[in-house]
């Protein structure tokens, strides 16, 4: 991979020298045991720890005291967009992302700005998707990895925010962009790609961690006739491409095997041109971190036609089942269908609907769907539960090993899906929300519901709910201290007992959330931030 030099931005703005900050380097070995002993303060992957529970084992703050929390202090972002950015904190130093690719390295105790990064980006830069966004970066050694909107990887140095080198992912011109964070693990970063709403053709890639070598390249839909899956798709309907890579995945480091979604095939919506599965849209991947080779795959909607990607990111934990210790993989489906598999093989263990669907009676021994006649997208439209932003969308659910729950913000709207001509071109942005092949209607007001479910792990069996407020976009964490946090869509950000889900602190911020909540801790003094509007909000305890 050619190392593209691309002019960047990188500014300290703080009246503290960035080389004097005290910060150790973020080795793989801390990334193992990050948000858990010995030092549970940081936050240093994007889903808490490599297995995206998004739990942490800080319990100053918990069911005794939640109700006393305050605002420490509030970052204002300089760029525009909507914010989805997770914060990462190693020592003491916070990085966040602005939209639409700014990484700001903060003092986390205050606040204060150390140094800001910024890349130059084309004035001819093609955007799919909703709106230009960043969800986070990745952190290792010294380095901070960061995603552009353009389809490059940077590499920054985390005292400085002097850009070390960057390198071209995939061509923006052919519609591909990069919104999700970067999965550091050993020795290696990887990143999925956006854009299967132009036909992009869905890759995950490993880079070297030291100079942004391309180490290996997974194709998730076939390429040529002869690739895996290809007699799948009918008619060479494959090169259309989708099964983009857009959303983050997981990690064992123990059987050295990464966890990715994949998103849905292309064109969106009219599927008469491709029929078949469309292997490998819409599923898991369990990849071989060395080679890039897949172990093994489970496609939860074959042949999707209603925009339900499975990128939703993949929660590893370790239970029990029928008596026995397994090792398992579970994912709440874009579908409504919560799955549990084991991680090893792949074999199917669970699956039941977590939020209101219409479109299967069920799922089969093997955990395929069986499907209701007459859901498929219509001239006229068509209601189908659940809705084009799924039973979950790209917000995080996360799972608390000392309640054995999976938490997840549920939506349980329908929509009207419109079955339109079956164009694709690289690059097409036609439609904003999805590409060719149609489109949809959605509920509003007060048919369009969202909660917070606790689910059990292994079985899927409800065991609470809370109902927010509109149609909200926000993640879910879960700590020791008993507490899951969340945030509804008219910017109540908001504390519930994990246990019973029993709401026991909210503050409204005056803006919609559509982050992922995390917490971390400074000379052992807790913090919970999210981010409103513009705006990230810190929140801590009184200090006596």
């Amino acid at each position: 991979m050619r190392i593209v030099g691309r002019t960047a931005i990188a500014l300290a703005i703080l009246t503290i020298p960035a080389a004097c900050i005290a910060q150790s380097p973020v080795t793989f070995e801390k990334i193992e045991h990050s948000a858990s002993a010995p030092n549970p303060g940081n936050w240093l992957t994007y889903g808490g720890n490599l297995a995206a529970q998004r739990f942490s084992e800080l319990k100053q703050i918990h069911t005794a005291n939640v109700n006393s929390l305050k605002v420490a202090w509030v970052y204002q972002m300089g760029g525009r967009g909507v914010i989805e950015s997770v914060p990462l904190v190693n020592d003491g130093i916070m990085y966040v992302t602005e939209p639409p690719s700014t990484v700001v390295a903060l003092d986390a105790r205050t606040g204060k700005a150390l140094w800001q990064w910024s890349p130059q980006l084309p004035r001819d830069m093609v955007v799919i998707g909703l709106f230009p966004t960043n969800r986070g970066v990745a952190l290792l050694g010294n380095n901070v990895y960061v995603n552009t909107i353009d389809a490059h990887l940077a590499c920054l140095d985390a005292k400085t925010g002097r850009e070390k080198w960057s390198v071209e992912v995939a061509d923006n011109k052919e519609g591909f962009a990069d919104t999700g964070a970067p999965l550091a693990i050993n020795g290696k970063i990887i990143v999925g790609v956006g854009g299967g709403e132009a036909g992009a053709h869905g890759f995950l890639s490993a880079f070297d961690a030291n100079d942004g070598k391309l180490l290996w390249r997974l194709y998730t839909v076939p390429r040529s006739p002869s690739d895996p899956g290809a007699d799948t798709w009918a008619n060479g309907s494959w090169s259309n491409g989708g099964g983009t890579t857009w959303n983050t995945g997981s990690y064992d480091p123990e059987t050295n095997t990464i966890y990715w979604g994949t998103g849905n095939p292309a064109p969106d919506w009219n599927g008469e041109g491709r029929l078949g599965d469309n292997l490998f849209t819409c599923s898991l991947l369990a990849i071989d971190a060395n080679t890039g080779k897949m172990k093994w795959y489970f496609q939860f909607s074959p042949h999707e036609t209603h925009d339900w990607d499975s990128s939703e990111p993949p929660i590893l934990f370790d239970a029990q089942v029928d008596g026995q210790p397994r090792k398992l993989v579970a994912l709440a489906n874009r579908n409504a269908f919560y799955y549990v598999l084991d991680r090893v093989s792949g074999k199917f263990i669970t699956g039941v609907p977590f939020a209101k669907q219409s479109w299967a009676k069920g799922l089969d021994q093997n955990g395929r769907p069986i499907e209701n006649p007459n859901i498929q997208p219509t001239p006229e439209g068509n209601l189908v539960y659940p809705s084009l932003t799924g039973g979950v969308n790209w917000t995080s659910p996360c799972y608390s090993p000392l309640t054995g729950l999976f938490y997840v913000n549920a939506r349980d709207a329908g929509a009207w899906y419109i079955q339109g001509e079956a164009k694709m071109a690289p690059g097409n942005s036609v439609g904003v929300v999805g590409g060719g092949g149609g489109g949809g209607r959605f509920m509003m007001g007060d048919q369009d519901t969202t909660s917070i479910r606790a689910l059990d792990a292994v079985t899927g069996k409800r065991v609470w709910n809370f109902e927010m407020v509109g149609d909200s976009w926000t993640g879910v964490l879960a700590t020791a201290g008993n507490l899951v946090f969340s945030a509804d869509a008219e910017g109540n950000f908001f504390a519930l007992n994990a246990t019973t889900g029993e709401n026991l602190w909210h503050i409204n911020l005056g803006a919609p959330l559509r982050s992922n909540p995390m917490t971390y801790a400074v000379d052992g003094h807790q913090y919970v931030a999210d981010s409103s509007g513009n705006s990230l909000f810190v929140f801590d305890l009184p200090q006596e």
